[in-house]
């Protein structure tokens, strides 16, 4: 992967100028922080939509990704489907869309995501990437229902050597409909992610498209952060495109599916509350899709793995 000089930015940017403009239809609320921040409400206070998640996701995933919805007539109770598709999957997965930056300060919670995280470069995943950037100005996705306290607008203006006035924080609580919507569609980046937890060469994965249903928001956190999570690990379905082997593929598509995991077979948030709230006690293994489909581009061959639950579906999405 090679360094750019504000790729993910300036795709991410160009984004957040449509939200603004956009701003009414999106039902989302723009104003400007105490340090000169842009915050972007798209389902705190503000209504918020569909659509304004799919922006949402968009921006995460700096630009690279087409993420549409559509009807499944195969899902009679859950029709409403993401689709998520992507060309430079692991830099718009992993450098940018994945939420793996603490920004947590105090009683406030959030992980950042976006491709302000390419800028900062903190995390360790950032030694198995190799790209980064540089940019005049930065993004910032957070899943929280509150704007981002000074120190956190700090944290991120003395990570990526922006000016407080560069930043654009869009944040919406999972319990929002663009909450629901762009944690959903983050289906295809958990399968990028798994798959570098596996040590498969990253750059050997070239292509990749992802589904996962919708769920109705729910008022209450964890029941709302349930259905999102359930509806990738027993709803979701990727497939990936790869160079290499056929037996590297069919080793990969063996162990993606989130059925590989030793938690699976129980609603996510049963399984949260199991843990008693520790998201690291929980197997990572099982943040996949339910489906997945690896593809070896140089033999032709496409290994499938794994399946969607529908009981399980009905059990947590209601």
């Amino acid at each position: 992967m090679k360094d750019g000089s504000a790729y993910l930015n300036d795709n991410a940017q160009r984004i957040v100028q449509d939200m603004i403009h956009d701003a009414e239809r999106l039902r989302v609320s723009v104003s400007k922080g105490p340090l000169g921040e842009c915050l972007i409400d798209a389902g705190a206070k503000a209504q918020g939509s569909v659509e304004a998640g799919l922006r949402m996701a968009e921006a995460a995933m700096g630009g690279l990704g087409v993420i549409t919805t559509n009807l499944d007539q195969g899902s009679d109770k859950w029709p409403l489907h993401v689709e998520v598709r992507s060309s430079q999957p692991v830099l718009a997965c992993l450098a940018s869309q994945y939420a793996g930056w603490n920004l947590s300060s105090g009683e406030y919670f959030a992980m950042g995501s976006g491709p302000v995280r390419a800028l900062a470069r903190v995390e360790p995943l950032f030694s198995t990437l190799a790209y980064r950037e540089t940019a005049n100005a930065s993004v910032i996705i957070l899943e929280t229902a509150k704007p981002p306290p000074e120190s956190v607008v700090e944290k991120v203006a003395k990570a990526t050597s922006l000016a407080p006035e560069k930043l654009t924080f869009i944040y919406a609580p999972t319990q929002s409909i663009a909450g629901a919507v762009q944690i959903v569609s983050r289906v295809l980046e958990v399968a990028l992610h798994k798959a570098n937890d596996l040590k498969f060469p990253l750059d050997n994965i070239i292509d990749g498209v992802a589904t996962a249903p919708i769920p109705a928001p729910h008022p209450d956190f964890l029941t709302a952060m349930g259905r999102t999570n359930d509806a990738i690990i027993y709803g979701g379905v990727a497939q990936l495109f790869v160079r290499g082997t056929a037996k590297d593929a069919q080793a990969l598509a063996d162990k993606l599916p989130s059925s590989a995991s030793r938690d699976h077979g129980r609603p996510f948030a049963d399984i949260f509350k199991h843990f008693k709230g520790d998201f690291y006690a929980i197997d990572p293994l099982l943040f996949s899709p339910a489906q997945v489909l690896v593809t070896a581009i140089e033999t032709g061959d496409t290994f499938r793995s794994g399946g969607r639950d529908f009981a399980m579906l009905e059990k947590s999405l209601g």
